[in-house]
């Protein structure tokens, strides 16, 4: 006969130090990429909401970064192609512009999250609510 198996235990609840300290690194996250803040959101949401609102954040910029930079590359294609490459000399100029806004709008939201402050980036398509 086989024994019932137990149900999982819920994850205990982030202490106000751990939630702040995820927070920031959701928003840090974002200096390589959106799965840094997907990953946080999804395995801390319930655990601190403080996390919760922070890594949606991030996340909701990150993914306006991604559509910028895939928006970007088709500008760059599109003029390179019209002006016969010319534009391949300057277009790198574009992509190089996305990150670096990226990199210190991503540093700012981490050093407000660490105080325990919000950060709403100045520029965010907010598709998760």
């Amino acid at each position: 006969m086989t024994t019932p198996t137990p149900a999982p235990a819920a994850a205990a609840p982030l202490t106000e130090a751990e939630d702040r300290q995820w927070a920031s690194f959701a928003h840090l996250g974002g200096i390589i990429g959106f799965l840094p803040s997907l990953i946080i959101w999804l395995v801390f949401k319930d655990r601190g909401a403080f996390t919760n609102t922070e890594a949606k954040e991030a996340l909701n910029f990150q993914i306006t970064v991604a559509i910028a930079h895939v928006a970007v590359f088709i500008v760059n294609a599109i003029l390179t192609a019209v002006t016969l490459g010319v534009w391949g000399l300057v277009g790198w100029i574009l992509p190089l512009a996305v990150w670096v806004i990226s990199l210190i709008w991503s540093i700012q939201g981490f050093l407000k999250a660490k105080d325990g402050n919000h950060y709403r980036y100045p520029v965010s398509i907010r598709l998760i609510k």
